[in-house]
């Protein structure tokens, strides 16, 4: 079963691709800040992480930073989840390693589960 890392701090949104998720047979971990992404990252070892990019405390580029600074999650699959819809929000995220950017108002969340089906394959 793969397991996916959700980092987003919006408490709704969360349960919501949280249960969606699970429907789908993937394993489901939560964290609700940076620093709490970053420990359960190396834990959990999750197969995805989908990323908020505002978070309380580290955000989601220094979670994102971080991860690839580290050989053994340098590899591990990112997609940021961010209401943050600046072109230079995305390039950065893009240059950081991000494998998908996805910006929460353009999205459903089942929109957003076949992004994950379609990076995961």
């Amino acid at each position: 079963m793969q397991k996916i890392l959700i980092i987003e701090d919006d408490k709704f949104l969360r349960e919501l691709i949280a249960q969606k998720l699970t429907k789908e047979s993937y394993e489901v971990f939560e964290a609700i800040d940076g620093e709490e992404g970053i420990k359960k990252i190396k834990t959990e070892k999750p197969d995805l992480v989908l990323l908020d990019l505002i978070l309380p405390g580290i955000d989601g580029f220094e979670v994102l930073s971080q991860m690839k600074k580290d050989p053994s999650l340098s590899q591990l699959p990112v997609i940021i989840l961010s209401n943050l819809g600046q072109k230079e929000d995305i390039e950065k995220g893009i240059n950081l390693g991000a494998n998908d950017y996805l910006i929460k108002a353009h999205f459903t969340p089942n929109e957003i589960i076949e992004k994950i089906k379609t990076v995961l394959k």
